[in-house]
């Protein structure tokens, strides 16, 4: 068993077994969403996110053999050399989420990463083929928050094993029709969890950021419970013009060049304006989500104190 995982074939039976699985369920939802006129899913939203897909895979196919080999690099300058047990495959889980968790915290809070993120946050449905609609740029980079976890003496196969049954759960989780998990949402990111993430809602933005564990967002202080008294309201603000698979892949990114390009900015300016938070802007009118959301826990307390004074 330990020597089917060493390579590619456990990586790819990972995917061959759970599409059909995956396949079922989406077509259980698509006849629940039609019969309780639900209206969770949109038939060009949903071709958006298989295109997104495709491309994503593709890149990923393109990108593989060199990804493994900066990986290997690594493995084969390891610091430690584990014997696989049980320990070891319970371990591997935990620190490659972890690792995933920094990834997608670097997606929000940089906006060069952002600009990759955005599509799979730009649809303001929310249903299983969601978890489909992918970074399409990412297999470019995201093999560097892996590297470290090979430089501590983790197989590269075992790491991208791992993160492949992590994306199918993450997959899972984007959906409206399972309100709670019961005790598994104080332990697992869960649809609730994940309904959060992808809200534009301002008490929602840059919350629930864990693909498998919830525990990292509440270690770090990102986390945030789906309030019944905020209804999540899905997509990106200020709404893309239009769905065109152009404006889709490089809404933000012609954003970015239309800011680095304003005259009389310092070269420190544009590189803020490409790798410092959505919403930063060099003469102070731009708002980050931090700055957002400070304003709001400000009005929510202000409203606060003035029922208090009435009601005293």
């Amino acid at each position: 068993m330990v020597d089917y995982f060493l390579g590619e074939d456990g990586l790819e039976s990972v995917y061959a077994w759970s599409i059909p699985i995956l396949a079922a369920i989406i077509l259980a939802e698509m006849i629940y969403s039609h019969i309780s006129e639900a209206k969770l899913y949109n038939g060009k939203d949903v071709a958006t996110s298989i295109f997104l897909a495709v491309l994503n895979f593709g890149l990923d196919l393109v990108m593989k053999a060199f990804a493994m080999a900066v990986m290997f690099f690594f493995y084969n300058h390891r610091l430690f050399t584990w014997d696989f047990t049980l320990w070891y495959w319970l371990l591997c889980f935990v620190v490659t989420d972890f690792a995933y968790f920094v990834l997608h915290y670097v997606d929000h809070h940089s906006r060069a990463f952002w600009a990759v993120h955005i599509t799979h946050h730009n649809s303001e449905y929310f249903n299983l083929t969601t978890g489909f609609r992918s970074p399409v740029l990412q297999p470019l980079y995201r093999y560097l928050y892996f590297s470290p976890l090979a430089f501590l003496g983790f197989d590269p196969w075992h790491i991208m094993v791992v993160y492949a049954i992590g994306q199918v759960y993450g997959t899972w989780v984007h959906t409206q029709t399972v309100k709670s998990m019961g005790i598994l949402e104080y332990i697992l990111v869960t649809p609730s969890h994940h309904r959060v993430h992808h809200a534009c809602n301002i008490k929602y933005l840059d919350r629930n950021m864990g693909m498998c564990l919830i525990i990292w967002d509440k270690m770090f202080g990102t986390f945030e419970k789906e309030d019944p008294n905020v209804p999540v309201k899905y997509g990106i603000y200020p709404k893309m013009p239009d769905n065109k698979p152009d404006t889709v892949l490089f809404y933000e990114w012609r954003k970015i060049w239309k800011d680095i390009k304003q005259p009389g900015l310092k070269l420190s300016d544009r590189i803020n304006y490409i790798f410092n938070s959505p919403g930063w802007r060099h003469d102070g009118t731009g708002k980050t989500v931090r700055q957002y959301q400070k304003d709001y826990l400000e009005r929510k307390n202000k409203q606060k104190e003035g029922k208090q004074k009435k009601s005293a």
